[in-house]
């Protein structure tokens, strides 16, 4: 059984409830519930389901969100009351610029709950009006790269630089590198202020457990900025690697998942390059996989592992022969059993296989279908005519099965064989979990494969299932300002009259 995710702002109260809400529902014969205990508890299926213990019902509740033992659980959250911060909260980013110190802060930084490029800029207002803002707030005096409010205020009291406040419980370092409240900031300035917090006893290695999830928000997370949301609206600090530069210096520990995470969803790899350069991979996970436990956290192998995984299933061949030159294991099976090389084949990727074969891998036979499907998605005519010749029915076969290869298609990096697929009878609009690629790369501000996509027939008009947006409605929500204007102004938009 997979281990759940934790709820976003988890208690032990709520742990506690599940456990005896699961107790009941074993003592009431609840057939999921006693399916739950079978598939969880060492023990296997209850003795006796009508006098199902409490302590029982704990440790099923603990294992199921990865934690070998109830006791691994409570001590888990030991630690969130002490490091976990609020998450998804909303900010208010209208307003006169007549804010405080904490509201310039709130608006000053990506929290990953609500980030957007206006709030930066109300916060460039406040400091704009108020120059006296970071005098007596080294939180905001952090934020704003003021160095010599920093100086001063170091200089009465150096206890300051350890000290959590302003809106986000945070030390002034994590003010430092969440900040985006100037895109022009001097990196002379950025580093000046984070030496002097780092001289004065500031820990490289702070952070905060985002609503009190397992995975820790660091210093170095917020410096290389990006996640979920897409750099429009968490974007990397302006001076990104030379500050991850001088907090690795510093101690700050590469293994790092969050931001490895937040980092993964983009081909470009310089904060890989400069992670391995201190010790990625390697080592024991550092403070924070001390403080939390082995249960809560990734080992630095098994980062390196998931990092190898969306590369694979993504296309990003050069971060796989980075990955595989720092010793990730390239013939570690993926979640579906199938081994790298295996996936890359299917995906029509020829240079991930090369990439793959190089790092010692051996090539995989592709029959079938899925032969077929690897030489339409490598956009390999004549490869296809071959198949298609020896078995005429197979393209059929592969349009009723995978409806949606032009998605796929661009997911894994192969756009270039999407005129190839349309040809063939692929649809160009067709939907995949609720959206097309056309949304896809209004989200991911792809203007050269939206063009693409738009001259061989797709509607810019069509609105994906759950947000009911369209394409450009999605790179609005990303914060794509050059896409947006792209779209709305493609003849095809305006034909079809569907601007936003």
């Amino acid at each position: 059984m997979a281990a759940l995710s934790l709820p976003t702002n988890p208690s032990l109260e709520q742990m506690r409830k599940q456990a005896r809400d699961l107790q009941r529902a074993v003592r009431a014969g609840d057939a999921s519930a006693i399916d739950r205990v079978t598939a969880v508890h060492p023990g296997g299926y209850p003795n006796d389901p009508a006098s199902f213990p409490l302590s029982a019902a704990q440790l099923v509740v603990a294992r199921s969100y990865g934690f070998p033992s109830w006791p691994r659980l409570v001590h888990y959250f030991g630690v969130v009351a002490v490091y976990g911060r609020p998450g998804g909260a909303t900010r208010d980013g209208a307003g006169n610029p007549d804010g405080g110190a904490d509201r310039f802060c709130r608006l000053a930084c990506i929290d990953y709950s609500d980030d957007r490029p206006a709030y930066r800029a109300a916060a460039w207002a406040i400091l704009d009006a108020r120059r006296d803002l970071t005098r007596d707030h080294i939180w905001a005096a952090a934020a704003a790269s003021d160095v010599d409010a920093v100086r001063a205020l170091l200089g009465r009291d150096p206890s300051l630089a350890q000290q959590e406040g302003g809106p986000y419980r945070w030390p002034p370092l994590c003010y430092v590198t969440y900040s985006r409240v100037d895109p022009a900031v001097a990196e002379s300035s950025v580093l000046v202020v984070t030496q002097a917090l780092l001289d004065a006893g500031a820990d490289p290695n702070a952070g905060y457990l985002w609503g009190g999830l397992q995975t820790p928000f660091t210093a170095l997370t917020g410096a290389f900025g990006e996640g979920e949301q897409g750099p429009g609206r968490t974007p990397r600090h302006p001076h990104s690697i030379a500050l991850a530069r001088l907090l690795l210096d510093a101690g700050a520990n590469p293994n790092d998942g969050q931001a490895l995470y937040n980092r993964m969803f983009r081909a470009d790899d310089d904060h890989l390059e400069l992670l391995f350069r201190y010790g990625l991979g390697r080592g024991d996970g550092g403070p924070w996989m001390a403080r939390l436990g082995p249960d809560a956290l990734d080992t630095p192998s098994e980062l390196l592992d998931k990092q190898l995984r969306w590369a694979v299933s993504h296309g990003f061949t050069g971060r796989v022969r980075l990955l595989a030159r720092h010793g990730a294991d390239v013939g570690r099976p993926m979640p579906d059993g199938r081994r790298p090389i295996e996936v890359a084949a299917a995906d029509g990727n020829e240079g991930m296989v090369t990439a793959l074969i190089d790092a010692g891998e051996r090539g995989p036979e592709l029959t079938g279908r899925t032969a077929l499907v690897a030489a339409l998605l490598a956009g390999d005519r004549a490869r296809v005519d071959r198949i298609r010749a020896d078995q005429p029915r197979l393209l059929d076969q592969v349009l009723a099965a995978e409806p949606g290869l032009v998605m796929r298609a661009t997911n894994v990096g192969r756009a270039d064989a999407v005129p190839l697929l349309v040809e063939l009878g692929f649809a160009v609009d067709a939907w995949v979990d609720g959206a097309t690629p056309l949304h896809w790369t209004g989200w991911n501000g792809d203007i050269s494969t939206a063009r693409m996509l738009l001259d061989l027939g797709a509607d810019p008009t069509l609105r994906d299932e759950r947000f009911d947006a369209t394409p450009q409605g999605w790179a609005e929500h990303a914060c794509e300002d050059a896409y947006v204007a792209f779209i709305a102004h493609h003849p095809a938009t305006e034909v079809r009259g569907g601007r936003e």
